[in-house]
């Protein structure tokens, strides 16, 4: 890169997020991983703040005081929860959080990076979504606000690509995450069937989905915006029983 960038990466402590951190990380970028714990591993160019996405006030003060003191140039919002729930037995708690986690965070770290992006006439913003978003059992309140992150970048793409900043969203489907492990037990036959039932005959790694974030980071990429790019290995367009 020709100048340096900083990014925000929410839940980078794990997962999909710390992967992203470390592919950022590679290609030159000061990362600051804000999330409820600090990733397992150090760089000199990371940081990590550790803040509750679930608390809109500690949220937004968090972004407030990185906005101070970095120019942020990337904000990857990765962070997320699940929750899962048959309808019956959906609580509009669960719904109010992951609203917050998934949207309202999202909403409180953009402002606050905003002004700064808009006086550099240069931003990148990416969105994790999920192929969830498109429906599945269990989902409610979690497919509700995944496919909300959707709609919002849409919006954001449209009121922001005069000023330089693209937004963009990566939904991926089933990951072998802690996260997903969560739901699904470990070397279960039901783990076994989720993957026979990709079209590619696999689960998803971490890597496949920051390779994807990093397309949309691309400071050269600056034609691509509104965008939603599904790593499911193929699971968006069939179908997958979990």
């Amino acid at each position: 890169m020709s100048k340096p960038y900083t990014a925000i990466v929410t839940g980078g402590s794990a997962g999909i997020g710390a992967e992203i951190c470390r592919q950022m990380l590679d290609a030159g970028y000061e990362v600051i991983s804000l999330a409820r714990r600090a990733p397992d591993f150090t760089h000199a160019r990371l940081h990590s703040v550790l803040v509750d996405l679930l608390d809109p006030q500690a949220t937004a003060q968090a972004g407030h005081e990185i906005a101070k003191q970095h120019a942020v140039s990337h904000i990857v919002h990765n962070a997320g929860v699940i929750w899962p729930n048959l309808l019956p037995d959906v609580s509009l708690d669960e719904l109010q959080g992951l609203t917050q986690i998934h949207l309202g965070s999202a909403i409180s770290l953009v402002q606050a990076a905003l002004p700064g992006m808009e006086s550099a006439g240069f931003g990148r913003i990416v969105l994790m979504s999920s192929r969830g978003a498109l429906g599945l059992p269990t989902r409610t309140a979690y497919s509700a606000t995944k496919a909300g992150m959707i709609g919002m970048a849409r919006t954001w793409s449209l009121e922001l690509a005069p000023k330089g900043i693209t937004v963009n969203v990566v939904a991926p489907g089933p990951i072998q995450t802690d996260m997903f492990y969560d739901v699904i037990p470990a070397g279960s036959e039901r783990e076994r069937n989720i993957a026979q039932g990709i079209p590619v005959q696999r689960l998803g790694r971490a890597d496949d989905v920051a390779r994807a974030v990093m397309f949309f980071a691309d400071p050269a990429n600056s034609f691509v915006t509104g965008q939603t790019l599904y790593v499911c290995g193929g699971a968006s367009v069939s179908s997958v029983t979990i």
